[in-house]
């Protein structure tokens, strides 16, 4: 009996030191161990990840600036010009551009009629824009607003038709005049403009190609109201509107305007 009461009281003991020992060491485990978290969970945000950027940024790039053709410049585009090369002969088939624009501010209103030649490479509309801007600007043949300029699409209207065409139409419909395709003219009701000095202009304008092609519309259309050819007035001096400043300036200066 005194033996099998030692042994339980042994094993009390046991039991008991054994459940002592197993909260202390659940304790100890729970004091030092840190709480392990997923990466995912403090991943910081990616571009690269998820697609999306950080606020403030935007993944739209900027529109790119069109594109101009070759050898063309803004102002080259705005005449109407959709190429640098010169077509010498094109379909000879002359198209009115459709259409009519009334004439701005007061004045008698003088109605012109413009073609292009199908197959001269000129935006139409923006080509019949620059000459009746060319007509209205103050200093062209306005004369101080007592006239003004409209576009019509009908001949019967018109009081000139200003026509563009390639260097070879645009001699034969200049003839009897011998402008080897490289002169524009004023022929009967018609003003004719070579495609050839609507691209090159002439050097004497150094680089204002802009400026001699006011000078061309000015020109010719000065001759349908009248005017006759003028000349160099001496070395330095203006250029009158009305001398053949594509054939040379003679040491004057290059001048678009009747009235500069």
């Amino acid at each position: 009996m005194r033996s099998v009461t030692r042994c339980w009281g042994a094993l009390s003991a046991a039991l008991a030191l054994a459940t002592v020992a197993g909260c202390s060491a659940s304790s100890s485990t729970t004091a030092v161990s840190p709480v392990k978290t997923s990466p995912l969970a403090t991943a910081p945000t990616s571009t690269t990840s998820t697609g999306t950027p950080p606020a403030g940024e935007s993944d739209t790039a900027p529109a790119d600036e069109p594109t101009l053709p070759k050898g063309l410049d803004q102002d080259d585009v705005d005449a109407g010009l959709l190429s640098a090369t010169v077509k010498w002969q094109a379909s000879g088939d002359l198209k009115t551009v459709p259409g009519t624009t009334k004439a701005p501010g007061r004045g008698k209103v003088l109605k012109i009629r413009v073609q292009v030649e199908k197959g001269v490479a000129v935006d139409p509309e923006k080509f019949a824009g620059f000459v009746l801007a060319t007509l209205n600007d103050k200093r062209s043949w306005t004369e101080n607003g007592t006239r003004r300029f409209a576009r019509t699409d009908r001949a019967a209207d018109a009081f000139t038709t200003v026509t563009l065409a390639s260097p070879q139409t645009s001699a034969d419909l200049c003839r009897p005049l011998r402008t080897f395709g490289k002169l524009s003219c004023r022929n009967g009701n018609r003003v004719i403009l070579t495609s050839y000095r609507w691209v090159k202009a002439i050097p004497e304008y150094k680089g204002d190609r802009d400026g001699y092609r006011h000078y061309v519309v000015n020109h010719e259309v000065g001759h349908a109201l009248g005017h006759g050819h003028e000349y160099c007035a001496g070395k330095g001096k203006r250029a009158p509107l009305m001398m053949q400043q594509t054939k040379g300036l003679l040491g004057c200066r290059p001048n678009p305007w009747p009235h500069p």
